[in-house]
């Protein structure tokens, strides 16, 4: 009889387990993460072409004179370095007035109608921002006059300079730059004649300039 019971015992509690497991467990369902964007470093590796206008003084006398020109150049960059060479052709309306060094009470007269650059570039990228350094060759006509005496001539020496650039929409850029630009000295060529021991004048003028580059 005991052994009766302890069976029917067991075959309950038995039926009892199957019946829970048959039982629908709820489930709970868990919030999905909403995917992480994948945001692109801006490269500054390309060709870009643009426009550039500004203002330039003389470093060794008295005068002024706006600019405004083109700009060629290719970047390349390697990390968050940016090596690049740019060149640029600019008008120039840089008038200067001193007293000649030799002359005396003589005034000089050295003016400047256009130059170009050819120059390398080396930068920080930071995203969309990049300050850099630059410098290389600077040419353009050197006018001078003393008096009644005048020379010209199309002279090389260098630049140096430096700026920033940003990132605009799309493919354009914008900068902001200084350049130090020197371009050697002209022959007047009037001797004891205008009060000169020589008739060598130089043109050296800071500049400051604003453009847009559009990215290719």
């Amino acid at each position: 009889m005991k052994r009766v019971l302890l069976a029917g015992v067991a075959l309950a509690a038995l039926m009892g387990s199957a019946s829970a497991a048959d039982i629908p467990r709820r489930v709970v369902e868990r919030p999905v993460a909403a995917p992480v964007p994948h945001v692109v470093a801006y490269n500054w590796t390309g060709f870009y072409a643009g426009l550039n206008a500004g203002w330039g003084w003389g470093a060794n006398g008295n005068g002024d004179g706006g600019l405004v020109g083109g700009t060629l150049g290719y970047n390349w960059q390697m990390n968050n370095i940016v090596f690049g060479v740019e060149t640029d052709l600019a008008w120039s309306g840089i008038d200067t007035d001193r007293r000649c060094r030799f002359g005396g009470g003589v005034s000089c007269e050295v003016n400047n109608d256009w130059f170009g650059t050819v120059r390398g570039r080396l930068g920080i990228a930071m995203d969309r921002f990049m300050p850099y350094v630059t410098g290389g060759v600077a040419y353009g006509d050197v006018d001078a006059r003393v008096g009644r005496f005048s020379g010209s001539d199309t002279r090389a020496a260098w630049t140096l300079g430096g700026g920033v650039e940003f990132a605009l929409a799309a493919p354009w850029t914008a900068k902001l730059e200084y350049l130090f630009v020197d371009l050697g000295d002209v022959d007047v060529s009037c001797g004891s004649r205008c009060g000169l021991r020589n008739g060598n004048f130089d043109f050296n003028a800071h500049i400051v300039r604003a453009g847009v580059n559009y990215r290719f």
